[in-house]
């Protein structure tokens, strides 16, 4: 009974869509997690913020537009309670969807902690204390990453927290330092700020969401400013200090001046470490690279025959959908199936600030580098303050930019503005197959609709821009 042909190790994103995978192509499947079906992001992470964002979108339209969508309330109550509440349901109703679809499936679900123990086998601890072993021929490692916070800081979830207990709290901090602007800063602070909460952001890098396009970023800053999120880019946390009987006290230095910031509540949001440790790598001779995140190849293979690795455990990229699509790779290589190598830079990216940012690909500033050696680069742009549905929307900050080559194929994409997030997988599927600007350009998009942006950038590329 405890004989599989593949045993997955980590219930999230990329683990349980391997599952699935392998269940379809006729393994005998097993999938093991210490807590949750679904991993971080169906109950911690992805899913619920989302909940909360569109709370936090309501909240600041009731609290913010009002006069200009021509409604008024004499005594508005926010319940963020009640969002978090929401969130939860919302969450628990998709892992108990994950829970149907193992089922449906025939993949035995164990509820325990998972250790190699050679390159076939994996013992099995559930949390009655009870042993035993499992095994495969295939063993794939999908244990996902946590948090990543100094030793010197400690996260007590009530005055410094992380990602985890930012979501599952009920009550408003009044105040809050963010320390972080990539995708969870970001997300937190428009949510807490349509809220009504006092909000600063500090970065160590010269410009918030560092890895996105410059233009984003300076996009992104003015529209976090015009909100009275403040924002200290370049600056380095030093030290957070608990405030006994109050908050916390977060002291940020530049150019060797010490600054100050008092607040209720800091939230860490500086990135994640790969969950690694004590599931028996070393043990059994896994690799791990410099980075100190497991060492796979395009297959998804380890040094290990029978190991594979995919997801936030691999530092490929940490994003769930990457997550899933490598977990789909990794188990057709296992079956000799014929399958695509994942460009990683081509994955798409999105965060769910307000403005929506959306990207893939090389920014402005990798193309031009890299076309000193390869040839001329075009750069286009169509804004969104031209778009007639982001008009009637009355949310049309932001553009649509393309990164092209002397061929007009796309480099790159970098979006922000209305649900930007939601027009990522026209341009992601015409770089896949290789179509032209002039290709999109005649794709007739419905009016009026957002996506028209895409088909006007296509047209500007093309020299014949219509609605600019």
């Amino acid at each position: 009974m405890n004989d599989y042909d593949l045993i997955v190790i980590g219930a999230g994103p990329g683990g349980y869509v391997a599952a699935i995978r392998g269940a379809q192509l006729g393994l005998k499947t097993a999938i093991i997690d210490k807590q949750w079906l679904g991993g971080v992001c169906l109950n911690v992470g992805c899913i619920p913020s989302k909940s909360l964002l569109k709370n936090a979108d309501v909240a600041h339209t009731l609290l913010k537009r009002g006069r200009e969508l021509g409604f008024s309330f004499d005594n508005l109550n926010l319940d963020y309670g009640v969002a978090v509440k929401r969130s939860r349901k919302v969450s628990k109703r998709l892992v108990k969807g994950v829970g149907f679809l193992m089922k449906n499936n025939g993949i035995n679900v164990h509820e325990g902690v998972a250790k190699l123990l050679d390159k076939n086998t994996v013992e099995l601890r559930l949390a009655d204390g009870t042993v035993s072993s499992l095994s495969a021929p295939n063993i794939l490692i999908a244990t996902g990453a946590s948090a990543m916070l100094p030793s010197v800081w400690v996260a007590d979830g009530q005055k410094v927290l992380t990602y985890l207990e930012a979501i599952m709290q009920e009550k408003l901090p009044k105040s809050v330092v963010i320390i972080g602007s990539g995708a969870i800063g970001v997300e937190f602070a428009t949510i807490w700020n349509s809220y009504g909460v006092d909000v600063t952001i500090v970065e160590m890098l010269p410009r918030i969401v560092p890895m996105e396009d410059e233009e984003v970023s300076a996009e992104l800053t003015k529209a976090f400013k015009k909100r009275k999120i403040k924002l200290m880019m370049g600056h380095k946390v030093e030290s957070i200090e608990d405030v006994e009987g109050a908050g916390v006290k977060v002291t940020v230095s530049v150019d060797d001046e010490e600054k100050i910031i008092e607040a209720e509540q800091a939230l860490v949001a500086i990135g994640f470490r790969p969950n690694i440790k004590n599931i028996g790598l070393e043990e059994v001779g896994v690799e791990i690279n410099s980075q100190g995140f497991i060492q796979v190849n395009e297959k998804m293979e380890t040094n290990i025959p029978s190991i594979w690795a995919i997801g936030d455990v691999t530092g490929k990229l940490m994003l769930a959908h990457v997550a899933s699509a490598m977990g789909i790779v990794a188990v057709e290589q296992m079956v000799g199936k014929e399958t695509q190598a994942l460009n990683y830079e081509m994955m798409p990216r999105a965060t769910y600030c307000q403005p929506q940012v959306a990207s893939f690909g090389a920014t402005e500033a990798q193309a031009r580098q890299r076309a000193e050696v390869k040839g001329e680069i075009k750069v286009v742009k169509f804004p969104f303050q031209a778009n007639g549905k982001a008009l009637g929307l009355g949310e049309y900050v932001g553009w649509v930019k393309l990164i092209l080559d002397e061929s007009e194929q796309i480099l790159g994409a970098h979006l922000i503005g209305p649900e930007v997030t939601e027009l990522l997988p026209e341009l992601t599927l015409a770089q896949m197959i290789n179509l032209s600007t002039a290709k999109i350009a005649q794709n007739v998009h419905a009016h009026p609709t957002l996506s028209e942006t895409l088909m006007e950038v296509a047209h500007v590329a093309e020299g014949m821009g219509i609605h600019i």
